[in-house]
């Protein structure tokens, strides 16, 4: 390989590198401002392993073309002119690439997402059917210790049960001055409970909401709704399931958070 041969190789690996550090940084800063969910883990430490790749191949190009004194400059007017046009469809191509890239992201986000709750949706229907008994225990509600008591270990059982689920929460409607208000019962038990001195307040069992999702529980609680939930943001899944029996009414929540690589984690 000669002279001239190197040269254009190690411009070629030059060029390359720059393109593919433009595109990368570009496909990061998407992700991350969207938080798009495309990649499965470690992200970070993918990206920065790459950015070194990539700057260690523009280092050597540097390198080799400082080596070989490599600064060449077109000849011909005539050569000038075609360069232009081939460079502008160049150019072109290039820019294309960048809606391309946000295609795949955000098409790459929508198809996760929606084969996600699919898979959630299965296995919750799964766990409430294969804990039956448990499940309907879950619709005699009343605020007192054993209830508490019992619902903690029935809960521990059903995150227990699926690793898609890895927090689940009861959800049941009842009144605190007359002033109605929704409850959230988890798989943690609170040990100073078992004190006879102590009772449970329903102030500390409220489960906080945003103004839509009051608006879907009140549906399921007040308009007997039996439509599922689903929501997807930022690597959290979350899927609210009503479960009903015999005039009974509670909703199950169940919540995972996928860990995607964001920067700090």
């Amino acid at each position: 390989m000669n002279a001239k041969q190197i040269v254009k190789l190690s411009n070629i690996i030059g060029i390359t590198s720059i393109l593919l550090l433009v595109y990368w940084v570009f496909t990061f800063i998407v992700i991350e401002v969207f938080g798009l969910k495309v990649f499965r883990e470690n992200m970070t430490e993918s990206f920065y392993l790459s950015i070194l790749g990539i700057l260690a191949l523009m280092a050597g190009s540097l390198i080799v073309n400082l080596m070989f004194n490599l600064t060449r400059i077109a000849e011909r007017k005539n050569e000038d002119e075609v360069n232009t046009k081939s460079n502008r469809r160049k150019f072109a191509v290039l820019l294309l690439i960048f809606p391309l890239i946000l295609i795949i992201l955000f098409g790459g986000d929508y198809l996760t997402s929606a084969k996600k709750e699919k898979m959630l949706i299965s296995s919750a229907k799964s766990i409430i059917e294969s804990n039956k008994a448990n499940s309907d225990k879950l619709l005699n509600y009343t605020f007192s210790k054993s209830y508490i008591k019992e619902t903690t270990g029935i809960l521990r059982v059903l995150s227990s049960t699926d690793k898609n689920f890895p927090s689940v929460t009861l959800i049941v409607k009842d009144s605190i001055k007359d002033s109605p208000v929704f409850l959230g019962f988890n798989a943690y038990y609170n040990e100073s409970l078992d004190s006879d001195t102590i009772q449970p307040q329903k102030v500390n069992y409220i489960y906080q909401t945003n103004k839509e999702e009051r608006a879907y529980l009140n549906e399921v609680f007040n308009k007997n709704s039996d439509e599922l939930r689903y929501s997807s943001s930022n690597g959290n899944y979350e899927l609210f399931y009503p479960y009903k029996k015999n005039g009974k009414t509670i909703i199950i929540y169940f919540s995972e958070q996928q860990r995607y690589g964001k920067l700090g984690s």
